[in-house]
């Protein structure tokens, strides 16, 4: 016969660490890391990058832990700053990896009558490869890339 560990609510963590309990914050980062660090992969899609978020995450938890308003629902608002931190970790990781190429001689080499026809077209084509998702953007890029410098081979 043993007696169960009885596992201490969020509730009760987030009290003791409002009294000063630092260590309970540890209990909290050891009861929600694995699960929110599989949850950041999947939205962020890179692991470095997610683990940042997940950091950060708990790092802003704990130096807010005043605004939880329903510690019995630490969980929810983890979840809810970790979900935060993905999006603006996503969007910036996004940002680094967006490729774009200016290829000149072939802007110049476009069969536009005039340079304000040429402006509109460069607008055009950048904003259509803005709504891009990522992956087909830089595809797209290196296609062209592709074909422009075959086409300066054979000239």
């Amino acid at each position: 016969m043993g007696i169960d560990r009885v596992e201490t609510g969020d509730a009760e963590l987030v009290r003791r660490i409002r009294a000063g309990d630092i260590g309970a914050y540890g209990v909290l980062v050891a009861r929600y890391r694995d699960r929110l660090g599989r949850y950041a992969v999947h939205m962020i899609g890179d692991r470095e990058d997610a683990e940042e978020a997940l950091q950060d995450s708990f790092v802003r938890a704990y130096r807010s832990l005043d605004r939880c308003n329903d510690p019995a629902r630490f969980g929810a608002w983890l979840y809810g700053i970790l979900v935060n931190r993905c999006r603006t970790t996503g969007a910036r990781a996004a940002r680094r990896r967006r490729l774009f190429v200016q290829d000149a001689e072939a802007l110049n080499g476009a069969s536009h009558a005039d340079a304000m026809e040429r402006l509109e077209w460069t607008d055009a084509v950048e904003r259509a490869l803005a709504r891009l998702a990522p992956e087909y953007r830089e595809a797209f890029l290196l296609s062209t890339s592709r074909i422009s410098s075959t086409r300066r081979s054979r000239s």
